[in-house]
């Protein structure tokens, strides 16, 4: 186990980590996410010893290792851009970590050879042990960094942008790939990222973080489901934000009044409504119809479903919303139609959280 305690960190006048507290179980594979600038990175380099705390400790099974050097402690680190030696073959580079150690603690060459052949086998590229890295592709690339990590046996295995480098057919492919080994080693696992897709896809929990703190703590699912205040809410995944106000359980904005059961007990109060692409459903505009009056901008068709931007009278932000691209051949909706859109669910937040 990983157990971050109340750390601090400040880079002259600006404080990057403010009294974080997270523990990571064994076997556990944790997201931290966030914009830039937001933390992750230093809290990743100080579990792995790269960085130290102004203040707090890191324990690591029991054992505080907020003094021991980054060479005791038995961290795996993989970088964004590789961080390969260009003048060593495969072979070579995923060797270095156990060639390198005290002679004392060497292990005998015959086994060095058997492990890192044993490691190519298990990144599936056993095949290009001779080769250098200038002759792999980027995805290739990043396999070797993490059989180089793996090589020491490491304890924690931590990754800091491990896929920001790859295009997006690469990435989604060594995000199942890197599940399928976590899951086969077992190794407590921290990667950082600020790509939500990535982080939800592939974690077992997610830690957001913003301005040095953790926002949210959760499963993928409890984090995308229920955001925890607005920046969290804002930063994962596409949403509209409606300005409104809220009164006995009953939210109004741009017209239209929903059920809010959350805030049965509020009055009169101003609130942030935020609701997602896919809550909303919509009709052609008569005058009758219950909804907001809105007009249709861009079509986007994406296969079975379809993207609309829709311009508000008065207002130059438009709306995302995401419906069936069947139920927009069905409407013969085309750009500059009128239609009437209605939120089927809507997240309230008082906006004096924000």
């Amino acid at each position: 186990m990983i157990e971050v305690r109340n750390v601090s960190r400040r880079f002259g006048d600006v404080p990057a980590l403010v009294d974080v507290s997270v523990a990571i179980a064994g076997g556990e594979l944790v997201a931290l996410l966030g914009p830039s600038g937001c933390g992750k990175t230093t809290l990743l380099r100080i579990i792995a010893g790269l960085e130290s705390p102004d203040s707090g400790q890191v324990w690591f099974s029991g054992e505080d290792a907020t003094d021991v050097d980054v060479r005791e402690r038995r961290v795996g680190f993989v970088f964004q851009h590789y961080a390969l030696f260009r003048h060593m073959t495969v072979f070579e580079n995923v060797a270095f970590g156990l060639r390198v150690k005290a002679r004392a603690q060497r292990l005998p060459e015959a086994t060095i050879r058997e492990r890192v052949t044993g490691l190519l086998e298990r990144v599936q590229l056993d095949g290009l042990a001779k080769r250098m890295p200038a002759q792999l592709s980027g995805g290739q690339r990043q396999r070797i960094a993490l059989a180089r990590a793996l090589a020491v046996e490491p304890q924690v295995l931590l990754l800091d942008e491990p896929f920001g480098a790859l295009d997006a057919q690469v990435r989604k492919e060594l995000r199942r790939w890197l599940r399928r080994l976590h899951d086969d080693l077992g190794l407590a696992t921290v990667f950082v990222t600020h790509d939500q897709e990535e982080a939800l896809d592939v974690a077992d929990r997610v830690v957001l973080m913003d301005r040095g703190v953790i926002r949210q703590d959760g499963t993928p699912d409890r984090v995308w489901n229920e955001p925890a205040s607005p920046f969290a809410y804002g930063f994962l995944g596409d949403v509209n934000l409606f300005r409104g106000r809220a009164d006995r359980g009953r939210v109004r904005f741009d017209g239209i009044e929903i059920a809010v059961p959350e805030h049965a007990e509020t009055r009169d109060a101003d609130v942030l409504a935020y609701v997602r692409p896919h809550e909303f459903e919509l009709e052609r505009w008569v005058h009758g119809v219950s909804g907001m009056a809105v007009k249709v901008g861009r079509i986007r068709r994406n296969g079975p479903l379809a993207r609309l931007e829709l311009e508000r009278e008065g207002s130059g932000r438009p709306i995302e919303a995401q419906v069936a691209t069947d139920r927009v051949q069905a409407l013969a909706l085309r750009p500059g139609d009128r239609v009437a859109l209605r939120p089927m669910r809507a997240r309230v937040f008082l906006a004096a959280e924000a």
